[in-house]
């Protein structure tokens, strides 16, 4: 049976969801659909998705511009991959390149304030403009690992060498943070190309990044165009059709968790790989023997700002619960004093379901606190609530960190704050994201996605006795 081309949809009509279920088309998606546009339906939640025609030639348009780009990589020497990194560092440097920039920030800021969006991670001030230098020479000057020889095995009369080689397109889509752009541009350094798209609050910070900076850059060391392309919409189908284009090599999603969990549903549908970073937040444990200096230290810093790895849930031992949760309270405190607010603190008895709640906040730190009985207590509610990500232990006892690493379920484990979780700040590589581990421990790789970290490994066969045969 030859497939024919769907035109229209019918209200009330049945989807067919994952083999043994269906969903009704609401009035509004079959008013809306139209000859030309594509339907995705997402198997795990059977969510039809509309993906209109102009957004799909959009997308396409972009990918076939990275599909191109990467076979032109391919005959460009290192030197001038470092070259880009060093002249798009440069303009981000330079006040006048970057006042086009800064006033696109301003209006994207001003913008989401007026929609009422929060904006914490949106603002594009001197230390996120620094870090993004910062990252975007870390880039320049590290060794290339772009076709390298990894491994061999030789036989009798031939032998098998393993080579470490981009992997082509990445499609990403991420939230209105600007320094992603100087993260995810790392995979050039591999060889790869990358696709962005970016929601509505920094879409124009985007496109001024890419005019100013971005293109400039890739002109002046002689890098193809399309080695980094702009999605230029704000629609969320733009997101849809660019993971669902099978010309990606992968694509990698950070932000909110439902959408995040929508967009890696979608991917690997049309079987692409996904690397997903969708719900965070920290857990951190004070155990029989912890400091209460180093405690109160390590909550104060571990709540300076909301990102993935932010403290979400404390775990105080009960016996400790005295003179442990004072200070866990006056350190939140303090945190929040410092942004002229006061913190919301949970207090949650264990197995409340609000534990597995990721407090999303701009300005108000937000955390929740927990008595448990021992260490062994706090981890079974770590490795049951928590998204697996990032466990921190406070303990002078070294068996006891010894144990806590070998039980807790999660890929970053510490003994202090938590927001040490970061590739840039740990391991001096800018990332694409933190894979959070919620769909169980990653295959052959860990948990921090860099730009160094997008390759695949190929296979190259030396034959010496033409006589070889099976």
């Amino acid at each position: 049976m030859t497939a024919q081309p769907l035109e229209s949809l019918t209200a009330g009509e049945r989807i067919l969801v994952g083999g043994d279920r269906f969903v009704t088309v609401p009035p509004a998606l079959a008013a809306a659909f139209t000859a030309g546009d594509r339907l995705v339906v997402v198997h795990d939640t059977g969510d039809l998705l509309h993906i209109p025609a102009a957004e799909g030639r959009t997308v396409a348009t972009a990918v076939g511009d990275a599909v191109d780009a990467f076979a032109a990589l391919a005959a460009v020497d290192d030197d001038r991959i470092s070259d880009f990194f060093d002249r798009f560092a440069a303009l981000l440097e330079d006040d006048a390149a970057f006042a086009p920039i800064a006033a696109a920030n301003e209006a994207d800021v001003a913008s989401a304030r007026q929609r009422g969006r929060a904006t914490g991670r949106l603002v594009l001030d001197g230390k996120m403009r620094a870090g993004m230098v910062d990252g975007l020479r870390v880039w320049r000057d590290i060794p290339t690992r772009r076709s390298q020889q990894v491994g061999e095995v030789r036989h009798q009369g031939w032998s098998v060498a393993q080579w470490r080689d981009p992997l082509g397109v990445v499609g990403f889509v991420f939230e209105g943070r600007p320094n992603v752009f100087a993260d995810a541009t790392g995979v050039l350094r591999t060889g790869n190309t990358v696709v962005f798209r970016i929601g509505s609050d920094a879409l124009g910070t985007a496109r001024a990044i890419i005019a100013n900076a971005v293109a400039p850059a890739l002109a002046a060391a002689g890098l193809p165009a399309g080695a980094v392309r702009l999605v230029d919409s704000a629609a969320h189908a733009a997101g849809w059709a660019l993971f669902a284009d099978q010309r990606l090599s992968l694509a990698v999603a950070r932000g909110s968790g439902a959408a995040v969990a929508q967009l890696g549903a979608v991917a690997r549908q049309h079987g692409v790989p996904a690397s997903l970073h969708g719900t965070g937040g920290a857990w951190l444990v004070a155990a029989d023997t912890a400091d209460a200096d180093r405690f109160e230290l390590a909550v104060r810093h571990s709540l300076d700002r909301k990102v993935c790895n932010t403290l979400n849930v404390c775990c105080i031992v009960r016996s400790r619960a005295a003179d442990l949760l004072p200070r866990f309270e006056r350190a939140a405190h303090d945190a929040a004093a410092a942004r002229g607010v006061a913190p919301a603190i949970h207090h949650l008895q264990p197995d409340d379901p609000q534990l597995a709640t990721e407090w999303e906040w701009d300005d108000v730190p937000e955390v929740s606190v927990m008595i448990v009985d021992d260490v062994a207590h706090a981890v079974e509610q770590c490795n049951r609530f928590s998204p697996h990500f990032v466990a921190s232990l406070v303990s002078q006892d070294s068996a006891e960190h010894d144990r806590f690493y070998r039980s807790v379920d999660a890929p970053f484990v510490g003994d202090g704050f938590t927001r040490w979780v970061d590739g840039q700040f740990a391991l001096l590589q800018p990332e694409l994201g933190l894979s959070n581990w919620q769909g169980g421990r990653l295959f052959g790789r860990g948990g921090v996605l860099s730009g160094d970290s997008v390759y695949t490994v190929r296979l190259r066969a030396t034959v010496d006795d033409p006589d070889l045969h099976r």
